[in-house]
C-alpha cells in the first residue's frame, strides 16, 4: 500500500536518527476487552516488534472498571502507560499525544473521519488522538429458542418498549424463565433508550441538559419495570455508586429472555452459547425520537508523557493500515470503523452463522443512530453525564429517591460538572 510505504520511509528516517536505539526500547498498552481484542491486539504488536528491532511492547491486560477508575489518577500522576485502549475517549484528552505530525493525515481523515472527533477536546481540534479499534452500537438481544417454545411473535424492528415488554414477560411466564428483561447498569447504556423516548440530551444551543420530559419519562418507565419484575432487579439495584454490571452470564445461562447490551458481546455470545440455544439481535425499539442505540466502543491513544513518541505513533499507524485493521475486526468480530474496511465487509473467518447474522445486523444498526446519540458520544463531559444517570436511576430504581428527586438530583449533579469544567 502506498500510504504504508510512506509511512514506513518517514519513521525509517525517524528511526535512523536515533528514536530507536540498539537497546530495547520498551512501551506498554493497557488493554482491556470482551472478548478477544487484547490477544489479537497482542499478536498483531508482536508483528510490529519484528519490523522494528529494538522496540518491545508490553501488553497490560486489566479488568474494565481499572481503565475507568485508575487510569485517569496514573496519567494526572504522570505514571500511565505509553498507550490504552479507552472508552472515554473525549474525557481523557488532555493526556492524549497528538499523532498529526507523525502520519499521513489524510489517510487517517479519509479512513477514520467520522470518528476522529470523538477524542478531540473541542470542535476547533484538530489533532488525531485515537485509532478507533471497535466501532460499537447499543442494542438487544433475545433468546430466540424462548420465543418458540412460548409460541410468542417476535415484536418486529419499529416495535416500541412498551411491545417488547409485553412479549418478553408473556415469554418468560410461558417458559418459566427467570428475567424477562435486563439492562446492563451503565449511563451509556440507558442514554439510547431515552432518546428514542425523546430526549433531547442538549438545549437549541447544544448546551447539555441531559433532563427532561421524555428524560425523565423513560426513567420512570426503567423504574416501574424493575419494580414489576419485568426487569432483572439485581443488575442495577445490587450494584453502589457508577460502578458496571451487565448481564451476559444470565443471557448466556438462558435465565433471561431480552438483554439490552450491545454488538460487543457478539463474540462472547457466538463462543459461550453454541448450541445451548438461538439468539438474535433485534436492535433497538422504537419511539418519539426515533430507533436509536448509541454508538461507541474503544480506541487505542497514546499519551503524551510518553518518552517514546515516535514509537507510539508508528505502532498505531501501521495498526491503522486497511489489511492490518480488517484483520482485527474480522477475528475480534467487531463493526470496523474504517470506512474502506466497513465498504469491503470484514472477512469474519470462524463467526457461526448466528454470529455472521448478528454483525451484519449491528452494522444495519447504525445507519438508525440518532445524531443526538452521535452529538452525545463525542461530547466531552458525557461521562461525567453518564455516571450522574447510573447513580440518580439506581437511587430511584431502590426507592431512595423517587423519579421526580433523583431527577432534580441530576440536574443539580451536571449544573456542579458544568460550573467545575468552566
Amino acid at each position: 500500500m502506498k500510504h504504508k510505504i510512506l509511512a514506513t520511509t518517514a519513521f525509517a528516517a525517524v528511526f535512523s536518527a536515533g528514536a530507536l536505539s540498539a537497546s530495547a526500547q520498551e512501551i506498554r498498552i493497557m488493554c482491556t476487552s470482551d472478548g478477544a481484542e487484547c490477544e489479537v491486539l497482542d499478536e498483531l504488536t508482536t508483528r510490529f516488534e519484528a519490523d522494528h528491532p529494538g522496540v518491545d511492547v508490553v501488553m497490560d491486560v486489566v479488568p474494565y472498571q481499572a481503565v475507568l477508575e485508575s487510569l485517569p489518577v496514573q496519567l494526572a500522576a504522570g505514571t500511565g502507560p505509553d498507550l490504552a485502549m479507552v472508552t472515554d475517549l473525549g474525557g481523557l484528552n488532555p493526556y492524549y499525544l497528538d499523532l498529526a505530525p507523525y502520519v499521513d493525515r489524510d489517510y487517517w481523515e479519509s479512513s477514520f473521519g467520522d470518528v476522529l472527533g470523538w477524542y478531540r477536546a473541542s470542535p476547533d481540534d484538530d489533532g488525531i488522538y485515537g485509532l478507533h479499534m471497535l466501532l460499537t452500537i447499543t442494542g438487544a438481544y433475545i433468546n430466540r429458542t424462548l420465543f418458540e417454545q412460548a409460541g410468542v411473535e417476535v415484536p418486529g424492528p419499529d416495535a416500541s418498549w412498551d411491545d417488547w415488554a409485553e412479549a418478553s414477560r408473556a415469554v418468560a411466564e410461558a417458559t418459566d424463565t427467570t428475567f424477562p428483561m435486563a439492562m446492563d447498569r451503565s449511563g451509556h447504556r440507558i442514554a439510547g433508550p431515552a432518546i428514542s423516548y425523546g430526549a433531547k440530551i442538549f438545549d437549541e444551543d447544544g448546551e447539555p441538559i441531559l433532563v427532561d420530559d421524555a428524560f425523565t419519562a423513560y426513567v420512570q418507565k426503567f423504574v416501574d419495570w424493575h419494580e414489576d419484575g419485568t426487569m432483572a432487579r439485581d443488575v442495577w439495584a445490587g450494584q453502589g455508586g457508577d460502578s458496571y454490571r451487565d448481564a451476559a452470564q444470565e443471557f448466556i445461562n438462558g435465565e433471561l429472555v431480552y438483554y439490552y447490551s450491545g454488538s460487543w458481546q457478539t463474540g462472547r455470545f457466538d463462543e459461550q452459547i453454541g448450541d445451548f440455544f438461538d439468539w438474535q439481535v433485534v436492535g433497538s425499539p422504537c419511539g418519539e425520537g426515533g430507533c436509536t442505540g448509541m454508538p461507541g466502543g474503544s480506541g487505542l491513544v497514546g499519551f503524551k508523557q510518553t518518552k517514546h513518541p515516535e514509537i507510539v505513533a508508528a505502532l498505531m499507524d501501521y495498526l491503522a493500515q486497511q489489511e492490518i485493521y480488517a484483520e482485527f475486526s474480522g477475528r475480534t468480530r467487531n463493526i470496523p470503523a474504517h470506512r474502506a474496511v466497513a465498504s469491503a465487509g470484514a472477512d469474519y473467518e470462524g463467526a457461526s452463522e448466528p454470529a455472521a447474522t448478528a454483525l451484519k445486523t449491528w452494522g444495519a444498526q447504525v445507519g438508525r443512530v440518532s445524531p443526538i446519540a452521535f452529538a452525545y458520544q463525542g461530547y466531552r463531559n458525557n461521562r461525567a453525564m453518564f455516571n450522574i444517570t447510573v447513580q440518580r436511576a439506581t437511587q430511584a430504581v431502590v426507592g431512595e429517591l423517587t423519579v421526580e428527586e433523583a431527577m432534580e438530583r441530576a440536574e443539580a449533579d451536571l449544573a456542579a460538572v458544568l460550573a467545575e469544567t468552566k
